[in-house]
């Protein structure tokens, strides 16, 4: 997403909490098509580094106009297994955070009529079983893009992207992976190329806010 943006000739602001090297790759590929690029850690599950990040953000870029917050932690729990401990940390890195950081980028976005987009999961319409804390904090933020869509207009635009089976970690087996595919109505599992589109999409789409959009090959 960071490299589709920065290809079309913006500036980006690339946050990374541990996969500097990623982060960095971004970065070069940026800067190889000809766009500027900077990149910076913090932990947003706290709070304060999180609107801090924002700041750092606006300073080096001179002002927003697209804010996206893709960062999730995928911790396993059920109604069994799940302490208050790990639901804390669910809703606290993934709606908190969310909160903190476009609480904080909301003046900038106004001054510049800009656009937020969200990351959520197809879990915020069908919890994932064995994912309960994940996928509570992915429908309260679905819930948290509606309400900033209200409170923000007309001046910022915010929406979401709800991806299905995306990218499947590298240990998923090929039974798993053909499995994956057969529950999406298109009948294979997404690429990060399909949440891209819909990222630009959203972006120059200026009579589009408060939608969840869901790439997930028709799979709910």
């Amino acid at each position: 997403m960071a490299e589709a943006v920065g290809a079309r000739g913006a500036d980006v602001w690339l946050h990374y909490h541990q996969s500097e090297a990623g982060a960095r790759e971004a970065q070069r590929n940026i800067e190889a098509s000809g766009g500027r690029a900077f990149v910076g850690s913090a932990d947003l599950s706290d709070l304060a580094q999180a609107r801090e990040l924002v700041q750092r953000a606006i300073a080096d870029l001179g002002g927003l106009d697209l804010l996206v917050v893709s960062a999730a932690s995928f911790e396993r729990g059920g109604v069994d297994s799940l302490d208050d401990a790990g639901f804390e940390r669910s809703l606290r890195f993934i709606l908190q955070s969310s909160f903190a950081l476009a609480q904080e980028a909301a003046p900038a976005l106004r001054a510049s009529q800009g656009s937020i987009v969200f990351i959520t999961c197809t879990s915020s319409v069908r919890p994932f079983r064995g994912y309960l804390g994940y996928s509570v904090a992915k429908g309260a933020l679905r819930q948290l893009m509606l309400g900033l869509a209200q409170e923000l207009a007309p001046a910022v635009r915010v929406n979401a992207i709800a991806p299905g089976t995306v990218l499947p970690p590298p240990e998923t087996t090929a039974e798993e992976h053909e499995r994956y595919a057969h529950q999406a109505l298109l009948d294979r599992v997404g690429e990060a190329d399909d949440v891209v589109r819909a990222l630009l999409y959203l972006v120059d789409a200026p009579f589009v806010t408060a939608q969840e959009l869901r790439v997930d090959g028709g799979r709910l």
